[in-house]
C-alpha cells in the first residue's frame, strides 16, 4: 500500500513507524541482549534470578508480543500482567533510569527517530508504577 508523503503522521500507528514486527522484533532482541547482562539491572538479585531462569528467547518473545500490542500492531499479549511480572522483583527507581536507558540505545542503535522514541518511552512511562516499587518511607 502506497501512502502519499503528505499523509498526516499522527494517522500512522506507532507499530508502523517503527517498521512493524520484524523491526520490533529485532529492536527487541538488541534491547533484551543489554538488559540481561547490565550491571546496574542485574545488582538487584532478585532481578538477576530472573534472568537466570528465563530463556532469553521466549523473553524476547513476550516482549515483542507487547510492544507490538501496545504501538498498534494486531498481536495480543498473552503474558501476564506487568505487576503480577514485576511486583516480586522488587524494581527501584533507579533500575527502571538504567531500563529505560538500556531501551534508548536499543532504538538509538536502529536510528529510530526521537519522536518515536519519545511516544514509546511515553507508553511505558504509563506503566511505570506498575512495575516500580516505592520504598516503604515513601
Amino acid at each position: 500500500m502506497q501512502h502519499s508523503g503528505n499523509a498526516p503522521h499522527e494517522n500512522v500507528s506507532l507499530y508502523d513507524r517503527l517498521g512493524g514486527v520484524y523491526s520490533i522484533a529485532a529492536i527487541v532482541e538488541n534491547f533484551i541482549d543489554r538488559i540481561l547482562i547490565d550491571p546496574r539491572l542485574n545488582a538487584n538479585p532478585r532481578v538477576r534470578e530472573g534472568h537466570q531462569r528465563v530463556h532469553s528467547a521466549g523473553f524476547k518473545y513476550t516482549v515483542t508480543e507487547y510492544l507490538c500490542s501496545v504501538t498498534g500492531g494486531p498481536q495480543r499479549y498473552s503474558g501476564r500482567s506487568m505487576g503480577d511480572s514485576h511486583r516480586h522483583l522488587i524494581v527501584t527507581g533507579a533500575e527502571w533510569e538504567a531500563f529505560m536507558e538500556d531501551l534508548r540505545c536499543s532504538l538509538e542503535a536502529f536510528d529510530v527517530p526521537r519522536a518515536e522514541q519519545e511516544e514509546l518511552k511515553a507508553i511505558l512511562e504509563s506503566r511505570k508504577d506498575e512495575i516500580v516499587m516505592r520504598a516503604p518511607h515513601e
